[in-house]
């Protein structure tokens, strides 16, 4: 067996290694400082619990910092449990919350279809519970405004109408006289927003009666380094393509990467609003996005189960906020909270 030799470090070798580590450790406290700060469980007060899909996702911890906020200040105690992307974790956090006794529990539901039953459950305890950022149900059988029966509330922003604003984009930005190549990339399997961002961005465009074709539709999985990838897979096959939709700010990023690196004109429409896709339509890098408040879907919600553990009950179950479309010409309309 041959031996490796042993490198002796000198006293300049020290010097860059201590540089270099100084300079990763800085570059990571720059990274998180942007971020907004995952919530923690709170004391004091009543109980009411978040079950999100995950606090790695921005959006999602962004949901969770304006349910938290909100908590705190009617004097409440927020418990977010964070499922990390798994179904059957996501089921296990909602029984414990019910096994806590919360006076109110809010889901961001990993998969629509799976969540009936946890609602069902949890209504069976008398508990108000509010879905967060997307419908419980079939979203090709359920409208977003049909609320499931034994939701509370409904807090979200309309899906199909996002992707509404999303084609009116596109058919803007589409090159005249031609059949428009497009790409799609969607965010993971099970979410509901997936078909209906999908659904309203393709409708738009046939309502306008804009020639285009679908060439590829790739999941970029709700990630930057997801559209990056599906991207550059989408400009091997198609490298003509006219505009990405990106079902997700997040993969926008990514998508742009790819596309600068093929040198590709390809134009790039997001969802979302978030701080780094606003900063990139700003630069040019990104052509638009539609302007996303998660902070307020968090706030919402805790307001719709506080109010119900109260004995309130609203007429309009589904509650909203405007989703502008932006481009450069309008983005100071959309300030970023994720």
């Amino acid at each position: 067996m041959r031996l490796r030799p042993r490198h002796i470090l000198t006293g300049l070798s020290v010097a860059i290694l201590i540089v270099a580590i100084l300079s990763l450790l800085a570059v990571r406290q720059l990274v998180m400082a942007q971020r907004p700060p995952v919530p923690a469980a709170q004391t004091g007060g009543e109980r009411y619990g978040l079950s999100t899909v995950g606090l790695s996702y921005p959006f999602a911890a962004a949901i969770a910092k304006g349910f938290t906020e909100a908590a705190r200040r009617a004097g409440a105690t927020a418990v977010v449990l964070d499922a990390k992307g798994d179904v059957q974790k996501q089921a296990n956090d909602i029984d414990d919350l019910i096994a806590q006794q919360a006076r109110g529990i809010a889901i961001m539901p990993i998969d629509s279809v799976v969540a009936q039953g946890w609602v069902d459950r949890i209504a069976r305890h008398a508990i108000p519970v509010a879905s967060v950022a997307a419908l419980i149900g079939d979203p090709r059988k359920r409208s977003v405004q049909d609320v499931y029966p034994g939701l509370t509330a409904l807090v979200s922003q309309d899906e199909v109408l996002a992707g509404t604003a999303a084609g009116q984009l596109a058919a803007r930005l589409l090159p005249p006289g031609k059949t428009a190549r497009i790409a799609i990339v969607e965010g993971a399997a099970g979410y509901p927003e997936v078909e209906q961002r999908a659904r309203g961005f393709r409708q738009t465009l046939d309502t306008a009666h804009v020639p285009y074709r679908i060439v590829a539709s790739q999941p970029g999985n709700w990630s930057s380094e997801g559209g990056e990838a599906a991207c550059q897979n989408i400009l091997t096959a198609q490298p003509q393509v006219d505009l990405f939709f990106s079902e997700a700010d997040d993969m926008v990023i990514g998508c742009a990467r790819a596309v600068r690196a093929a040198g590709s004109s390809a134009r790039l429409i997001g969802v979302g609003g978030s701080r780094l896709a606003i900063a990139s339509i700003k630069a040019g890098a990104v052509d638009g996005t539609v302007c996303f408040k998660p902070e307020a879907l968090g706030a919402l919600a805790f307001d719709a189960l506080h109010r119900a553990a109260r004995g309130e009950r609203r007429k309009d179950r589904f509650l909203t906020y405007p989703i502008p479309a932006v481009t450069q010409a309008n983005v100071e309309a959309c300030v970023g909270q994720w």
